[in-house]
């Protein structure tokens, strides 16, 4: 659904764009965006069991990145914080808005500023915060930034209303309640092909605007919606997995004793009742929902390689947070452990040579890194790394450690620990883990003394990290503190 088109001689973002301006990056920038996608779904990641060809091929091509965190594992202060460069603690975005008030119109978001330098610049679907399924039901724009696209087009997708066998997994014990209920934990095996769902749709306007505009400069922003809840994919995609052979993760007693209060996440197989039938089905479903999402990658980039592309394109590849898949009894998004917060990221650039990087990176950092690999200087405000020197040397680092937030919990993630503390002045508790030791995170050892110096270190870590965040050209105050940290996160999509 085509929704708005700006003519290059317009006012756009505050800048204007005389139609004889050529475009100053040296290349074209196709930027691609799963929604909920935990790196640990993807097999050129850790996963043996789910099929992702497509996604892999573009992991085999360009700099796979193995230690890549969001900065808040909920879609829209995500989503707000990698385009408008700033951290969720410098604009105080922490639910469903694009930011743009925050940051105001003299300030140009990643797309406006490649608009600034002569590019053409559109989005296909979920870029900035949509609810799932509700906006893609209405084909409406949820909290998209208007200024900063030329078009921008929404995919209308049924979803859970598709035709198709279906069931609803949380809170239905019994298996009597029937499906299509919001963003439920639940799956429908559609009839149809792809072009019946939004990221089918997605993928072929996608590869419309690429034969349209292949002449040009074009910074294109695809984004697919899957495997978001519901699980929704044709029915073909759910053969490979049939849900009796799923392996659960491992399930250890206790496991939450020493998890403070505000660590236990918003959706566990307690809270939703569900059975273990249930828990495999609902793993069988996600992996159905990322194949199904690769396809429609792969339709994106065989278009990009027809159209003789591929050596004037970098091609990024990444989510906008994790979502745990029964670790810990635990579902969704929204906590700070890594199954949540951490994402796959892929970068290609034309004629450097592939790479694994495992650098801590951070999602705030593809502002930068894409303007400067385009040779466009680097916006002075915005608060991500330019990751461009790993594209050439893989091996180099460009931090030593990982900041993700979740309200008014914070995590802070190096090679060997993973911290989180609840609350600035810790009243909701912390959690350490020696992630060398127990990448699992099963056993906390924020409150026994041997580990005292090292919670201290990444006490002093946090409060220097969040001061540096909220020193800026903002100019916003942050929140007043609260006595007792609560985090009441419940993200509607």
């Amino acid at each position: 659904m085509k929704l708005k088109k700006w003519m290059l001689s317009a006012l756009y973002g505050g800048i204007l764009l005389a139609p004889s301006l050529q475009a100053e990056g040296k290349y074209n920038v196709l930027f691609v965006i799963s929604d909920d996608l935990t790196a640990t779904a993807l097999s050129c990641y850790e996963n043996d069991a789910c099929q992702t060809p497509n996604i892999d091929s573009l992991a085999k091509q360009g700099t796979r990145y193995t230690r890549t965190f969001c900065q808040f594992p909920v879609c829209g202060p995500s989503r707000a914080s990698l385009m408008t460069g700033y951290y969720p603690h410098a604009t105080g975005v922490m639910g469903y808005t694009n930011g743009r008030k925050q940051i105001g119109d003299d300030r140009l978001t990643w797309s406006q500023y490649f608009a600034k330098h002569g590019y053409f610049t559109a989005r296909v679907s979920k870029i900035y915060h949509m609810g799932v399924p509700g906006d893609i039901v209405r084909g409406s724009n949820g909290a998209d930034d208007e200024a900063s696209w030329m078009e921008r087009y929404n995919s209308q997708g049924p979803e859970v209303m598709a035709p198709g066998e279906g069931e609803r997994l949380q809170d239905n014990p019994n298996g009597g309640k029937p499906y299509g209920k919001r963003n439920h934990l639940e799956y429908v095996k559609a009839d149809g092909d792809d072009l019946v769902h939004s990221d089918g749709k997605t993928a072929a306007k996608a590869c419309e605007l690429i034969k349209a505009h292949k002449d040009k400069r074009f910074f294109l922003a695809v984004g697919f919606v899957r495997p978001h809840v519901p699980f929704v994919a044709p029915k073909s995609y759910y053969e490979p997995y049939p849900w009796q052979d799923v392996k659960l993760p491992p399930k250890v007693d206790g496991d939450w004793d020493d998890i403070p209060k505000m660590g236990i996440n918003y959706r566990t197989s307690k809270g939703m009742q569900l059975n273990l039938d249930q828990e495999k089905k609902a793993i069988a479903a996600y992996y159905a929902s990322v194949s199904f999402m690769d396809t429609q990658f792969g339709k994106v980039m065989q278009t990009l390689k027809d159209e003789g592309l591929e050596d004037k394109t970098i091609v990024i590849f990444t989510s906008d947070h994790g979502f745990h898949l029964g670790e810990h009894d635990f579902w969704m998004k929204v906590g700070l452990m890594d199954e949540s917060s951490r994402v796959p990221m892929i970068i290609k650039v034309p004629g450097q040579k592939p790479g694994v990087c495992e650098s801590f990176t951070e999602l705030i950092d593809l502002y930068p890194t894409v303007a400067e690999l385009c040779g466009l200087e680097i916006p002075k405000h915005i608060q991500g790394e330019s990751l461009a020197k790993t594209i050439q040397n893989p091996s180099f680092s460009v931090r030593d450690m990982a900041f993700s937030v979740n309200g008014r919990s914070f995590l802070l993630r190096s090679a060997k620990w993973s911290f989180i503390q609840h609350g600035e002045n810790a009243s909701g508790g912390m959690q350490l883990y020696d992630m060398e030791k127990d990448p699992g995170q099963f056993k906390n050892l924020a409150k026994n003394p041997e580990y005292t110096p090292v919670v201290k270190r990444f006490q002093s870590h946090l409060a220097e990290k969040l001061a540096e965040v909220r020193d800026n050209d903002l100019d916003i105050k942050p929140r007043a503190k609260k006595k007792k940290a609560t985090n009441k996160a419940q993200p509607k999509s």
